[in-house]
């Protein structure tokens, strides 16, 4: 459990603080001396601060600065009464997470205590996922990821070893290639990669075995093909299931003999290279179409890696918008840090067509086109939602000659969507509250003004 410190210079509001924070089981500490407080970050493990901007004589500023420089790393929410409000933006630029206003609710403290300690878990799982993936640029915790990161570590150190990658379109089977070549003893020698479905087959055959002078008409120079180029390397042979079977005749060989020769040539040139080749298709059912050979599948097929799409492995989401939303916040100078509840659920329940590729795509475009600390369910691509996002419920009353009362029509809505959200949730009070997108305690007093979820 994280322990949290609370830094304010009256009592009372510590006091409240700490009542609000232990309801939710979180361990506290408090003081109000700036010095005690900077003094408490150095020897204790802190997960969170609340820092008072105003403590008497000294600066909440100069804390903030002082707790970042010793740790770089520590969430601070700043604490800032009406006339403050400007330097606790002015936090924010060194470092702050956020900013709470007095006086402030018990829901509110709720909230943001709990969105930044999720946003500090989840910071240090990239981090820590990072170095134990080093050498592999892919982030995720999930069984299925750390099963690919063991397999591409054990193969990487057989150098010779021909490994097949299979996985839907953007689920990262280049980024599993290259970590191969990365982690191997061919590290320094050259990594070559080539999509073989986006060439003719004429053109993809001088690309990978070149051709001497004259071979062809336009054939004015001799050109090295890319598995000379990736001599001592590795070469990436992405979408080999598009390859035409003629070619597929003369890859077979190559994987048999390690031997190539040039279009136009008379003579067979060694070669000493990993063939890594990854395809998005069933290559057992273009098998039996006749569309892929059996002899060369079993011949990629030595080791194989499958990379399961990002529905299937559904725990990696939240890690992977953090690691996204860091670097584009980053790269696009904006101060935007985690995703609001709302969003992430949506997120979450969004089955990803585009796999890990989409994933970082929408991120990319939420960061270019909004500049908000907390990105909320309005802000995200209208492909999450759904072709009705569910802030446009579908409202449809007719009314009458003689009018309505417009407050008894409201209320009714209202706890017509309140009855139907608590259905769903379970009862949970908590879950119902971010499907309306409304503070608990708000929930709470329309429950009980409704007289529902009495026996819950």
């Amino acid at each position: 459990m994280e322990k949290i410190l609370i830094v304010d210079d009256e009592a009372f509001i510590r006091e409240n603080l700490e009542r609000i924070l232990s309801e939710d089981g979180y361990l506290t500490c408090s003081t109000g001396s700036a010095a005690e407080a900077i003094k408490i970050v150095t020897d204790d493990e802190i997960g969170l601060v609340l820092l008072d901007l105003n403590l008497g004589g000294s600066s909440g500023l100069d804390v903030l600065r002082s707790m970042r420089e010793i740790d770089p790393e520590l969430l601070v929410i700043i604490i800032t009464g009406y006339g403050t409000v400007e330097s606790a933006v002015e936090a924010l630029k060194f470092g702050a997470y956020d900013y709470i206003k007095k006086p402030f609710k018990a829901d509110a403290i709720h909230l943001i205590v709990k969105l930044a300690l999720e946003t500090q878990n989840l910071r240090r799982k990239v981090k820590r996922l990072s170095r134990d993936a080093e050498g592999i640029n892919m982030v995720g915790s999930s069984p299925q990821l750390l099963q690919i990161f063991h397999q591409v570590r054990e193969v990487a150190k057989h150098e010779t070893a021909t490994v097949l990658l299979t996985g839907e379109s953007g689920t990262g089977k280049e980024l599993v290639a290259q970590a191969i070549h990365n982690l191997s003893p061919r590290c320094d020698q050259p990594f070559v990669e080539i999509n073989c479905g986006s060439l003719p087959f004429n053109l993809l055959e001088t690309e990978l075995f070149g051709h001497e002078r004259g071979a062809f008409t336009d054939a004015k120079l001799r050109k090295i093909g890319l598995f000379e180029e990736s001599d001592g390397g590795s070469i990436f042979l992405d979408e080999i299931g598009e390859m035409d079977l003629g070619l597929q005749v003369k890859l077979l060989r190559v994987l048999e003999d390690r031997k190539i020769r040039r279009l136009g040539g008379n003579r067979n040139i060694d070669i000493n290279v990993r063939i890594i080749a990854a395809t998005n298709a069933d290559l057992k059912n273009a098998i039996e179409r006749k569309g892929f050979r059996e002899d060369l599948y079993y011949r990629l097929n030595v080791f194989p890696i499958h990379i399961p799409p990002l529905r299937e492995r559904r725990e990696d989401i939240p890690i992977l918008l953090e690691h996204f939303l860091q670097r584009f916040s980053r790269e696009f100078k904006k101060r935007m840090r985690s995703f609001s509840r709302e969003s992430l659920d949506l997120m979450m329940r969004y089955h990803w067509p585009g796999n890990v590729r989409e994933l970082r795509n929408v991120v990319e475009r939420i960061c270019i086109m909004h500049d908000a600390e907390i990105i909320q369910p309005a802000q995200l691509p209208r492909e999450i939602w759904g072709e009705t996002p569910q802030s446009q419920i579908p409202f449809d009353c007719d009314i009458p000659p003689e009018g309505i009362l417009l407050e008894e029509v409201i209320d009714r809505v209202e706890r017509e969507l309140v009855e139907k959200a608590f259905r769903i949730s379970g009862g949970n009070v908590a879950k119902t509250a971010r499907i309306l997108n409304v503070p608990r305690g708000t929930l709470r007093y329309k429950l009980e003004k409704y007289q529902l979820g009495e026996n819950q």
